[in-house]
């Protein structure tokens, strides 16, 4: 593995490049511009999107037997379990999926959080929010503030807690964490974010600067998204852009995020607040073309890196071990 250093970076913000994978890779690109690219917008058939997505689910994520999925029967909110086979219940991860707030890929995020629970004989609890633009802001983040309080409720300790999401789950994992500091409810021991969206403003320059480069989302797109979640006078609310709040109190966060894609600047510019404040920080920009939320796909040699360090971060950070 190298580091690119050819640019002066926080001391908490690493470059990282490693080798290999090249053809999955573009077969990755070439497949997210040919299924995803152009899609998002104003007006689009959603519910023909979702169809889509589904079969995108299904066809790129093969059912893991190696883990458990049971419905968590919570009664406020919709979730299911994946469970490691020697399990270790007190250890939660609450994963919160990706999706733009309108989709679910429940195939890719169990395999994706499962592969972690494995690591530490956990389980993670995947939270079935509620989705736009049917349940607008906050809707969603309501869904997951009371997922975080059912689990304190049921006796898992704050710090035996792990908030993790990609992508608007990212957004609602630090708007989480926003609405936990402000009730007074304990923290979790770390939150891990990949490629999380975090202003709602659409001010961070990468929008722009890697709008090509990006193989699935335009800024017509991301505009879009925005337009079916939340109203303009809202966009400044911390719960909704987790950038503008008050990161004072927060635990260790982890982020990652591909230096090709259009939320990169996203990941620096929450770390960069959340640093000012206090909070210890890191930041893992992945080179190499690599596709939003590349963790999800094991294949690639870079998504296996990069989820070595998301499991050393959560172990330094709870001290689980087998």
């Amino acid at each position: 593995m190298s580091r690119k250093t050819s640019q002066p970076l926080p001391a908490y913000v690493e470059q990282l490049r490693i080798a290999g994978g090249f053809w999955k890779r573009l077969f990755l690109q070439l497949l997210f511009r040919l299924a995803a690219k152009g899609n998002l917008g104003l007006g689009m058939n959603i519910g023909k999107m979702r169809r889509q997505q589904e079969a995108l689910d299904v066809r790129l994520t093969p059912v893991d037997f190696s883990t458990r999925r049971r419905s968590a029967e919570a009664g406020e909110f919709d979730a299911e379990w994946v469970e490691a086979m020697d399990l270790r219940p007190e250890r939660v991860i609450l994963y919160l999926h990706g999706g733009a707030f309108m989709f679910r890929f429940p195939r890719t995020h169990a395999r994706l959080a499962g592969e972690w629970c494995k690591a530490f004989n956990a389980r993670a609890l995947m939270v079935d929010y509620r989705l736009a633009p049917e349940h607008r802001w906050p809707a969603g983040l309501d869904d997951c503030h009371a997922a975080y309080r059912w689990l304190l409720a049921s006796g898992v300790a704050a710090g035996n807690i792990v908030v993790a999401g990609d992508s608007a789950g990212g957004n609602l994992s630090l708007a989480l964490l926003h609405r936990i500091k402000a009730a007074g409810e304990p923290m979790p021991a770390c939150a891990v974010l990949l490629s999380p969206f975090v202003d709602f403003t659409l001010s961070s320059p990468s929008l722009c600067n890697n709008e090509f480069k990006d193989p699935i989302f335009t800024a017509r797109g991301v505009v879009a998204v925005r337009s079916y979640y939340a109203e303009p006078e809202q966009f400044l609310e911390p719960g909704l852009s987790p950038l503008f709040g008050d990161y004072r109190d927060f635990p260790p966060l982890l982020f990652q995020a591909s230096d090709t894609e259009m939320l990169r600047d996203e990941s620096l510019r929450a770390a960069a607040r959340a640093h000012a404040a206090g909070v210890e920080v890191r930041v893992e920009l992945w080179q190499g073309q690599l596709p939003h939320v590349f963790q999800a796909f094991p294949r690639l040699p870079q998504s296996q890196a990069a989820v070595q360090r998301i499991l050393a971060f959560i172990r330094q950070h709870t001290h689980w071990e087998n």
